[in-house]
């Protein structure tokens, strides 16, 4: 082997290792553009089902439930960014809760027959709706909160 080709499988081999540790370095704005990217994708899901049908709310629910979980399966190191990767998985459960219980109640109100049982289902399904907008309108402050927590803590130097 000539010396060329000696420094070309050196060089090679050298730029490969310096790759794969910068590769396998878990840098703090590499956790926060992580999780950043799971609460949009969370978000977007809201904001684009806002306002949708009974069905559509269920499957929102049931979609934000698996934000949730990718939410709390993330490898985070950063003992801050952990801190952050719970609130957010407990504001997206109670989104998620939040929607499915007032779909349900909605859909049960939609099925009320015209009697005195049906106008008691009625009210209970406004009073489980009530509620579980409350509890929507909560998590959202706290999410608003978090976001910007969030983005206060990753932007500062590392």
């Amino acid at each position: 082997m000539s010396v060329l080709g000696k420094y070309t499988v050196i060089i090679s081999v050298s730029l490969s290792m310096a790759l794969l540790v910068t590769a396998c370095n878990d840098s703090k704005a590499s956790q926060c553009q992580r999780l950043i990217d799971v609460i949009n994708k969370g978000s977007d899901l809201i904001d684009k089902n806002k306002g949708q049908q009974v069905t559509t709310s269920l499957q929102l629910s049931k979609d934000l439930e698996a934000v949730t979980k990718d939410i709390q399966g993330m490898k985070l190191k950063d003992p801050k960014l952990q801190e952050f990767q719970s609130r957010f998985a407990k504001v997206f459960e109670i989104f998620s809760q939040s929607i499915a219980k007032a779909s349900n109640a909605l859909n049960s109100a939609k099925t009320a027959k015209a009697s005195s049982e049906g106008r008691v289902k009625i009210q209970k399904a406004r009073g489980d709706i009530d509620t579980a907008l409350t509890a929507a309108a909560n998590a959202a402050k706290q999410s608003d909160a978090l976001v910007s927590q969030v983005n206060k803590y990753c932007s500062q130097s590392q």
